[in-house]
């Protein structure tokens, strides 16, 4: 990670700390910005005496952490020749340095030399480090806390005050996770190692998962889990179970990761992950109520109604006994700014670890401006682009649900295309997959013909029996549609669905082999 580190004067040499960059102030004394120079060089002499001393650090330092520009540049030099598994010493950097002007101040490429010359470093450099890394955060604070007094003070009547607060918090949670660099260029190596981690993990898992886990088999390999920094956009027409999808996947990927911890296998080993489900539609009771019907296969309506009986209720305590300690975490505040939920996953990733984030549904976020109701297209966009900031900025799986216009009612064929996504411009470009869920059962209850008895004509009886046998075969079937996939092909993929319960599960191969859609 890299920090924005102040730097100072272009001619300030490292054995002169007291000529450190000062903050002014007309009600307190000059300050210097915190800072050890005599450290850094320390640290990087006992580098160049034995170059193993960088692969035992307990924090990863990087060039941008160190005050002086000077050693900046020499720890930055030292970490290139390294990863060409070259042997770093003051001999070897001199080439690099012998035109360096502000290191010619200090006495040239001797100036390498000298850094060495003690060896003090070597009797604590991982301690060196972790002051170096300390002080650049404590650096960086104050940079935070600067700009947050600077916009503190502007009192014009465009400022919004929750809106800095929003952007306060989003700059201290950078520098509690270390990620106020992030968006700084990385090396192709770097970003070749992590894809090769994610093939491994592929591998291990039996060839067919890399990201999280659906609880889904045949959906797990059609799109290979859910991937880090990923929008899912998983839309449908009311009725199509788009909340229970949602929810269903939620838990799956949230009891997965108990499991595999029960089991001895390390968090960041699992293909399930902790789980933020922030519900603008529905509260976390209501929530909580499907998952328990899901969960007992118990009806949802009649655990509404209170109509079971003794033993239903037992099995249902001893259902919320096992999800007593799922990592699910449901957040039903209503009505939230795209802001305020990148603000609150923030902070449920500081303090659970999310790994997941589930939203119910797009729609019902609001924009960061007060007049985003003057155009809902600009304000789509607006909230399509900050969840997808979001996945890539905790690098975590961002599950979206959205309306499906009604374009779709007015078609003989009701399955969904990615033009019926509601203000579907920004949010097909933002989505790296989007999901339809169709359910013919919804629409072929809906053309049922009467019922024959005796009176009935031959045609009569022959239009419900051929409305009979259709029903049969798409009964508690869905088709899960991926009409988007960055990472893969497009396709369709069959799920059993039990609308009793507001369950999604595998169908069985023969059951696939009946239903219309491949």
């Amino acid at each position: 990670m890299l920090l924005a580190v102040a730097r100072r004067d272009a001619h300030s040499v490292p054995h002169m700390p007291d000529e450190a960059l000062l903050i002014r102030s007309d009600e307190s004394p000059t300050r210097q910005l915190p800072s050890n120079v005599e450290a850094e060089a320390a640290f990087l002499g006992a580098v160049l005496i034995d170059n193993r001393v960088i692969e035992e650090l307990p924090t990863t330092l990087t060039s941008a952490h160190f005050f002086e520009p000077v050693h900046a540049r020499i720890y930055e030099r030292i970490l290139q020749l390294l990863d060409r598994k070259a042997v770093v010493t003051p001999v070897t950097l001199k080439p690099y340095f012998e035109s360096d002007e502000t290191l010619a101040e200090l006495g040239g490429v001797a100036y390498l030399a000298r850094l060495t010359a003690d060896g003090h470093g070597l009797l604590a450099p991982r301690e060196l480090a972790e002051q170096i890394y300390d002080l650049a955060l404590l650096r960086e604070l104050i940079s935070v806390g600067r700009n947050l007094v600077e916009e503190a003070m502007d009192t014009s009547e465009s400022v919004e005050p929750m809106q800095q607060v929003e952007r306060a918090e989003a700059a201290l949670y950078q520098v509690a996770e270390g990620a106020a660099g992030q968006n700084e260029a990385q090396s192709f190596n770097v970003a070749t190692h992590t894809a090769i981690s994610h093939i491994e993990r592929a591998l291990n898992s039996g060839g067919h998962i890399a990201g999280k886990t659906t609880g889904l088999d045949d959906l797990n390999q059609k799109i290979g889990g859910l991937h880090d920094s990923d929008l899912i956009i998983v839309a449908g027409r009311p009725g199509m179970g788009k909340t229970s999808l949602a929810t269903n996947i939620a838990f799956n990927a949230a009891d997965r990761l108990r499991r595999d911890i029960d089991d001895g296998i390390a968090p960041e080993e699992s293909v399930g992950a902790a789980t933020a489900f922030f519900s603008l539609e529905m509260s976390a009771d209501q929530l909580a109520t499907r998952v328990l019907a899901e969960q007992s296969r118990i009806s949802s309506e009649k655990l509404r109604m209170g109509k079971i009986s003794r033993d239903d209720f037992q099995q249902l305590s001893f259902a919320s006994q096992r999800l007593a300690e799922l990592p699910l975490y449901i957040d039903d505040t209503p009505a939230l700014t795209i802001a305020a939920l990148r603000t609150r996953a923030r902070r449920l990733k500081r303090r659970h670890d999310i790994n997941l984030i589930v939203v119910d549904y797009l729609q019902l976020l609001q924009g960061s401006s007060s007049r985003g109701s003057d155009n809902r297209v600009n304000e789509i966009s607006e909230i399509s682009r900050g969840l997808k900031t979001l996945a890539k900025e905790l690098s975590v799986p961002v599950i979206a649900l959205s309306q499906l216009s009604r374009a779709v009612e007015q078609r003989d064929d009701k399955r969904p295309m990615l033009s019926d996504l509601r203000e579907s411009g920004s949010i097909e470009q933002d989505a790296d997959m989007v999901w339809f869920i169709f359910r013919e059962e919804y629409y072929h209850n809906a053309s049922r013909p009467d019922t024959p008895d005796e009176t009935s004509t031959p045609d009569a009886v022959a239009k419900y029996n051929e409305w009979e046998q259709r029903h049969i075969s798409v009964v508690n079937k869905a088709t899960v549609m991926i009409a988007k996939q960055r990472h893969g092909s497009t396709g369709n993929i069959q799920l059993r669905f039990e609308s009793e319960f507001t369950k999604f599960t595998d169908l069985a191969e023969g059951e696939r082999q009946d239903y219309g859609y491949e």
